[in-house]
């Protein structure tokens, strides 16, 4: 991923903040908001915690990034915006996994639930499993 290009391209202006919280987004994958906060302030401690929870908004309301929430409630970052499902285990840890079939075999089924005036934005789906 070119952190410069994938700003531009969703109509951002490319600062040295923004560069900074999506190259680390793009290391993490997954990540809580504090998490993120502490390996950015590691990086640059210059980087206040407000224009970090500015560029998330302005990175989740341009879908460069994505937000959900885990089991626990705690909220989750995203640098995969693409539909797909959320595998967490017993440690709390969170794998992508991307199966457009099933995507698409969801929205089959709710399309008949919903209604004609309504369409489906975005499918959001996460398994939780446990050992045995």
């Amino acid at each position: 991923m070119d952190i410069k290009r994938a700003i531009q391209n969703h109509g951002l202006k490319v600062t040295p903040q923004r560069r900074l919280v999506l190259s680390t987004m793009k290391e993490l994958g997954h990540a809580t908001i504090d998490e993120l906060i502490s390996r950015i302030q590691a990086k640059n401690p210059e980087v206040t915690i407000s224009t970090i929870y500015r560029i998330i908004d302005s990175f989740c309301s341009s879908k460069l990034l994505s937000r959900f929430t885990q089991p626990d409630g705690k909220v989750m970052l995203d640098i995969n915006t693409s539909e797909h499902i959320h595998i967490f285990n017993d440690n709390a840890n969170v794998a992508d996994y991307i199966d457009s079939d099933l995507i698409e075999l969801i929205k089959q089924r709710l399309v008949r639930q919903i209604g004609k005036d309504e369409i489906i934005d975005k499918i959001s789906v996460q398994i939780i499993t446990i050992n045995k």
